[in-house]
């Protein structure tokens, strides 16, 4: 008696799993099946195949700004996202120690000015008395020598003065272009070593040209020479939904590199005047227009089938139209073609009803029934991005 509980337990799941495996509900694949449409009907549309990629935005002048000369960082009147336009003040490094400088070597130039005015006259009296036969040779070989050192120590004096007051000068950066500051990551009385030093000196300032963007892009080698520099670009920024602006391709790479397992060629595409809300960082997403067919005569691509044909060699596209009860297997030419529809340039006609499955084994075609195993002409998924070789409506493949 101690085993009649767990006897009834078992009995119980077992009389359970009966009346739900009795009721259970019909499954949903013939539902799925019967409610995918397997033909459809031939109607004129505009076809459009487009290249489609991604890439961030960036800006299209960027630069570091570094001191060109050792010293202190004495104004930074700029800050990160503040506007500057050309050639106004960035820093300004303290310049004490060069004034003093320049200063000396101003006194130094005055005194080399004052010695070769000294030395022109005694040379010049040294040359008349010389003429007159008064003073011997060697004294005025001796003017003339100390004259033309004179001339060389103002000489160098001068240089002196000119390279101080260079360095002085480079004290002060301005903006080489109108700009936006991105990064500030030196304050004020930070000292800083010029570029011309071993590490090629402090970044005091990021800025960049936000006026003119630059998306760099990654295109698929199967794509890529669609492209040419000067196409224009549709842009969409996934930061902000309804914005739609126009671009240029400016840059291909000759060489192809691999990004993300994918073999591409880099792309630049230039955005002209963008609006403000539009940053550097964004994601953006490209479409650009490869080949275009309006109001023509279009067929979905599952419609259209692919066989070798075995005299010529040459691969054939054909579907299968509705004749009566039954279904006729006729020849076709396609032109451009996008992801879904293909431009019919020969074989097919608005209104006509077309198979979207292969009738091969059941029709009863007007032609010489094809080789098993023919395929849809739809867009290969593995790994191109593009559907079959899209061409102009006027040199459609035959």
């Amino acid at each position: 008696m101690k085993f009649l509980p767990s006897l009834l337990v078992v009995a119980a799941l077992a009389g359970g799993g009966w009346y739900l495996w009795n009721h259970r509900p019909a499954s949903s694949s013939p539902a799925t099946a019967a409610s995918r449409p397997t033909t459809a009907t031939i109607e004129n549309r505009s076809i459009r195949f487009a290249v489609t990629a991604a890439g961030d935005i960036g800006p299209a002048e960027q630069v570091s700004v570094r001191p060109e000369v050792n010293g202190k960082i004495e104004q930074l009147p700029v800050d990160v996202g503040d506007a500057v336009k050309k050639d106004a003040l960035l820093f300004k490094l303290d310049d004490r120690d060069l004034q003093i400088e320049h200063d000396a070597q101003l006194k130094a130039v005055e005194r080399t000015r004052l010695e070769l005015g000294q030395a022109e006259r005694e040379y010049k009296r040294a040359q008349g008395l010389f003429t007159s036969r008064l003073i011997s040779e060697e004294l005025f070989e001796d003017a003339r020598t100390k004259f033309d050192l004179a001339k060389n120590g103002l000489d160098r004096a001068q240089k002196s003065l000119d390279l101080v007051a260079d360095r002085l000068r480079r004290t002060r950066v301005t903006a080489p272009f109108d700009c936006t500051v991105l990064t500030r990551p030196i304050s004020v009385g930070q000292a800083v070593s010029g570029s011309g030093g071993f590490n090629a000196g402090t970044e005091v300032l990021t800025i960049a040209n936000l006026a003119d963007l630059v998306i760099n892009a990654h295109i698929n080698q199967a794509d890529v020479t669609r492209l040419s520099v000067g196409q224009e670009v549709d842009v969409t920024i996934e930061a902000i939904p309804g914005l739609r602006i126009k671009g240029r391709v400016e840059r291909l790479a000759p060489q192809s590199t691999i990004k993300n397992n994918i073999r591409g060629f880099a792309a630049r595409i230039l955005l002209k005047d963008v609006e403000k809300v539009v940053r550097p960082g964004m994601t953006a997403n490209l479409s650009i227009p490869v080949a275009s067919a309006e109001n023509v005569v279009a067929a979905p691509l599952a419609s259209v089938f692919t066989e070798t044909n075995p005299e010529t060699r040459q691969v054939e596209r054909y579907a299968y139209v509705r004749n009566g009860d039954d279904w006729e297997k006729r020849r076709i030419d396609i032109g451009v073609s996008d992801y879904f529809f293909a431009e019919v340039t020969r074989g097919l006609s608005s209104g006509d009803e077309v198979s979207l499955e292969d009738k091969s084994k059941s029709s009863k075609s007007s032609q010489q029934p094809g080789p098993k195993g023919a395929q849809s002409a739809a867009p290969s998924s593995g790994g191109s991005s593009s559907p079959a070789s899209p061409k102009p409506a006027s040199s459609p493949s035959r």
